[in-house]
């Protein structure tokens, strides 16, 4: 098995099954050219935040970390004609690459671009009544994850759910000497869903174009 083989395997149902979208191809090409980082989700995954968040019946949506607006894209066009989503983007470049995005796809109505630490803008969202929202996507820096994690379930409802990117690290994680600051937070993070008895969670591992990796997904529990 090799990183060629899972490039492929999504290539040759990608073809089938998440066809090119001039809107989402537009907005992978202005991230690519704008110099940002190539840390976004796949189209695959993309659809899949899509289909959660009408699974979920979603109408308002936060999401850490916007980069250049691809998932915040899959993700607006899930909500019905009231939604609303949020989403927090520490990089001022970043922020106005995903401005732009948004924007060409039709979705400058829908969706809040916050720019600043999600450590500050978080509880600044808590403070001024934003919220509960219906789903959570956390794809920011992951030595914060744990932090990310908390305000998620603060500013949610019962049934919110709650998805946090990147976890698996290539395997890193089970790496008891592996010190990597991202690997590290995602040590964190778990200790803090297995900790908070507010949740039912859950990790899945993945294979694509985007390597080898998973996520961790929690539902806040009913009553």
């Amino acid at each position: 098995m090799s990183q060629d083989l899972w490039t492929a395997v999504d290539d040759h149902f990608d073809r089938a099954l998440v066809p090119s979208d001039p809107v989402l191809d537009a907005a992978l090409e202005a991230t690519d050219e704008a110099g940002l980082p190539a840390i976004g989700v796949a189209p695959n995954q993309g659809k899949l935040l899509g289909f959660l968040a009408r699974m979920q019946g979603a109408r308002r949506i936060l999401e850490v970390g916007t980069l250049g607006g691809y998932s915040t894209i899959w993700l607006a066009r899930a909500l019905p004609a009231d939604g609303r989503l949020t989403t927090l983007e520490v990089d001022p470049t970043h922020a106005d690459v995903a401005r732009g995005n948004i924007e060409r796809a039709g979705l400058g109505d829908v969706v809040d671009v916050i720019l600043g630490p999600a450590v500050e803008t978080l509880p600044k969202l808590a403070a001024e009544g934003h919220g509960p929202f219906d789903l959570v996507f956390i794809d920011a820096d992951k030595a914060n994850n744990a932090e990310y994690f908390a305000w998620a379930v603060r500013l949610s409802r019962p049934g919110t759910l709650i998805i946090v990117d990147n976890v698996v690290r290539g395997g890193a994680v089970v790496d008891a000497g592996n010190d990597d600051p991202g690997t590290l937070g995602v040590h964190r993070l778990v200790e803090a869903v297995q900790a908070e008895p507010r949740v039912s969670a859950l990790a899945l591992q993945t294979v694509g174009r985007k390597g080898y990796d998973g996520f961790v997904m929690a539902r806040v529990n009913e009553g």
